[in-house]
């Protein structure tokens, strides 16, 4: 039998996910929105499941094109290193509270997040007008850089 974590991934693009999450536990609080590289969103909400889910606070981590990647429940809010050392703890660059997730899914626009980090990575910036991100990845060059 599945899980609602993982019925709640199954709606695979983060408007349909949210969308279902409103209908059926009312309003979220959206806490934070973080992109690793051009590639990678996490989209870190809290929602009153009234006890439907261990946890009240939802990681929905999505591709460049709102498709949901992962779906993570936690009792508290990550931080974003912890998280991307949570996922990649052979990184030293990411430094945090590691979160403890209480439940988990995947779908089938996840793979492994490590990839987006190397300094061969993908992307669709031209040289010029990139820069390494902490931890790797890629985003647009900052004016003063």
């Amino acid at each position: 039998m599945s899980s609602l974590i993982a019925d709640l991934a199954g709606n695979l693009v983060l408007g349909a996910l949210l969308s279902d999450l409103r209908s059926r536990f009312g309003d979220y609080e959206l806490l934070a929105h973080w992109t690793q590289g051009e590639f990678h969103h996490d989209v870190v909400i809290r929602v009153e499941t009234k006890g439907a889910l261990p946890g009240d606070i939802l990681v929905i981590s999505t591709n460049c094109n709102g498709g949901v990647k992962e779906l993570l429940g936690l009792q508290e809010p990550p931080d974003r290193g912890g998280l991307w050392r949570l996922r990649c703890p052979q990184n030293p660059e990411f430094v945090g509270a590691l979160p403890a997730p209480l439940q988990s899914a995947t779908t089938v626009h996840w793979f492994e997040p490590c990839e987006l980090l190397v300094a061969e990575a993908r992307s669709e910036l031209r040289e010029e007008f990139r820069e390494r991100q902490v931890g790797g990845g890629w985003k647009c060059k900052s004016r003063s850089s």
